[in-house]
């Protein structure tokens, strides 16, 4: 990996804590997931550079959610340290929008890393139909493999409009591809 990528450096020039804020960016400005009105549920937040890019985008409320620690202090950020395979649900409703940067340790086997990435996603998912609103929005991360069509179809059902995405600021060799999924058809 380079780590003196021309994201990398820009990541670290503004204060970001990480090159993958300019994921977010560009499929926000894209796609429109996030706004001013947004209460935004970010799994897997760590290190928080997605966390900034919600700040910058003036989103009303941010969640965080990872076993790692986020070191961001803001009046709109909560951060809950957390397995996202124990969550109380309960306490987590009425989200605008769910957004996923999970990514399972990397083995060098990329067929196992994506495998682990996509059951990752299925879980996003899972989360994302319990505390999504209607019309809610969701974006994930997921290593393309084998498998990565038939979850989009599976996301699709779901959504008024899903499609995958891979932003500019992705490395040209990382099968990492993004699912972003808009108004979604909550079944009340």
């Amino acid at each position: 990996m380079d780590r003196k990528d021309f994201y990398f450096k820009k990541a670290k020039s503004e204060g970001y804590l990480a090159r993958s804020v300019y994921k977010l960016l560009e499929i926000n400005k894209k796609y429109t997931l996030i706004n001013s009105n947004s209460k935004v549920l970010d799994l897997g937040c760590s290190p928080g550079s997605w966390v900034q890019a919600c700040l910058k985008l003036n989103a009303k409320e941010i969640v965080g959610i990872d076993l790692k620690n986020v070191t961001i202090k803001d009046d709109k950020f909560t951060f809950i340290r957390e397995d996202i395979n124990k969550l109380d649900y309960k306490k987590l409703r009425n989200f605008d929008i769910v957004i996923s940067d999970l990514a399972p340790p990397t083995s060098g086997n990329k067929d196992l890393d994506s495998f682990q990435s996509l059951k990752l996603s299925e879980k996003a998912f899972e989360i994302a139909k319990k505390v999504l609103k209607p019309k809610g929005n969701f974006l994930v991360k997921v290593f393309q493999g084998e498998e990565f069509e038939e979850l989009l179809k599976i996301i699709k059902k779901s959504f008024e409009f899903c499609k995958s995405y891979k932003p500019k600021s992705t490395r040209k060799a990382s099968k990492e591809i993004y699912i972003v999924a808009k108004n979604y058809l909550k079944k009340e």
